[in-house]
């Protein structure tokens, strides 16, 4: 089946530093169907979308994720997914990604069963002086089980029509409820999975891939189209139009099989392909790192070195390991940017002397250049957004300047300890309760999704609001 007419995909949607989406589309195909049914099945397009609250300072969630299945009301069982992926719940932030293809019969789904396997869950360990280094422990389900099951019925059922409109669920994994944590605050290791599924609709901002990392396979220039694989190898075929944006001025002629992306954009509801709405090249040399700046030596100037927090990684065949810091060299001839922005404020908001700890971004370079995880060689460094948790400093807001400050924690307030100031402006969309800035209260715990830079005048460190999202 041309990857035109399929589409399954997970779509990674976190609160702070935890992010999990599965975001999983069906085929409209009466041709194939999944194993063990009849291969005429008719099947129409579903998705389903993640969340996930923070917890302290652990930056990783790493399990694999054994099934997901929806039921009908006959009490019929149908995966969402294909193999068993291992999935970090804290990989994407306040974000959703692609990740998945599989194939959905159509039918009325009126439950949702997810299994996962045994975690693994990085923390972050910051010590009075240097740089934080990274630590794990294995996650031990309720009486000591290697797998958790989470069952739920669907408030709302899940309807999948052959050739309809792809609806699908929103999966809301919570780790701060999920992960125990003694008297101290300090995480226990002991994890109570929780939940909370709803069905949405392709309309919605959960049909919305904000951020897409994947290689580029082929280029259809001509066709104003070009094919990626993703990290987990499923390919997906990316349109372009003359609405699409491209930053650096690159263009679809500028693509090669030696290209990786970065592409934010919607899914298109006639034939199950992402409309991309911004494009970036990440890198035009094989090789792509992303993460979370955990330390930058030094703290002040032109940066020779930062750590970096390896959360996405292509291929995964270099000296660098998925959860683990890597060091990043800087000569100063890289180039840099701001994913989404495409103006020149970009050099003077992030250059080699306003890298900051806690900022997301990625590197781009020679695969050669990486295959030593202590002497990373980029070319290209690029700024994302990612999900801040945190929450309202008291009396902060000031609607006239369209600001507020807050106070952020999870494992980015570890690498961030003061407060800061959070711009909005009319773009920035509030979500989950929220209506806009005069709806903050004091106090109040909420993410905001957006660019954390460094002001060029007063040197402070800021935040550039995307989402503002209400924490319950």
């Amino acid at each position: 089946m041309d990857s035109r007419t399929r589409v399954k995909f997970l779509s990674i949607a976190s609160l702070s530093l935890t992010a999990f989406a599965l975001l999983i589309s069906g085929c409209v195909s009466s041709l194939v169907g999944n194993p063990g049914n009849s291969s005429d099945a008719l099947t129409g397009p579903a998705f389903v979308v993640g969340t996930d609250a923070p917890v302290a300072s652990v930056v990783s969630f790493s399990v694999p994720v054994e099934s997901v299945t929806a039921t009908d009301s006959s009490g019929t069982t149908m995966s969402l997914i294909s193999g068993t992926p291992t999935v970090d719940f804290a990989r994407f932030n306040g974000l959703q990604t692609l990740l998945d293809i599989n194939d959905v019969p159509e039918g009325t789904y009126t439950s949702i069963s997810i299994t996962i396997g045994t975690p693994t869950i990085g923390y972050l360990n910051v010590p009075a002086s240097g740089a934080p280094r990274i630590q794990t422990q294995v996650g031990t389900y309720p009486a000591s089980a290697s797998t958790y099951t989470y069952t739920a019925a669907l408030a709302t059922p899940l309807v999948i029509v052959h050739g309809g409109t792809p609806v699908g669920l929103r999966v809301d994994f919570d780790l701060h409820q999920s992960v125990q944590v003694d008297g101290s605050g300090n995480f226990t290791g002991q994890v109570t999975p929780v939940f909370d599924v709803k069905t949405v609709g392709v309309g919605n901002s959960g049909a919305y891939i904000d951020s897409f990392v994947a290689a580029v396979v082929s280029v259809n220039t001509s066709g104003q189209s070009f094919v990626v694989q993703g990290p987990h190898g499923e390919q997906f075929t990316i349109n372009v139009n003359g609405q699409t944006e491209w930053e650096g001025n690159d263009s679809i002629s500028s693509l090669t099989t030696s290209s990786i992306v970065e592409v934010s954009g919607t899914l298109d509801k006639a034939d199950q392909t992402l409309d991309a709405e911004d494009v970036a090249i990440l890198s035009q040399n094989g090789f792509y790192a992303g993460g979370q700046i955990t330390y930058v030596q030094p703290s002040s100037g032109p940066a020779s070195n930062f750590d970096l927090y390896v959360r996405g990684l292509l291929p995964t065949s270099t000296g660098l390991t998925l959860g683990q810091i890597a060091q990043v060299d800087l000569s100063g001839s890289e180039k840099y940017f701001i994913y989404e922005w495409h103006n020149p404020l970009t050099q003077f908001l992030f250059n080699q002397s306003s890298l900051l700890p806690g900022q997301h971004v990625s590197v781009g370079g020679p695969a050669t250049g990486a295959t030593n995880a202590q002497d990373v060689t980029a070319k290209r460094v690029v700024l994302r957004h990612w999900g801040f948790n945190g929450t309202v400093v008291p009396n902060s807001v000031n609607t006239t300047n369209g600001t507020f400050q807050m106070q952020i924690n999870g494992f980015v307030g570890l690498l961030i300890p003061q407060t800061v100031t959070v711009y909005t402006a009319n773009p920035t969309d509030f979500r989950d309760g929220l209506t806009g800035l005069g709806s903050l209260t004091n106090g109040e715990d909420i993410r905001v999704v957006g660019l954390l830079v460094k002001d060029p005048l007063s040197g402070n460190t800021v935040l550039l609001a995307h989402y503002v999202d209400e924490l319950n």
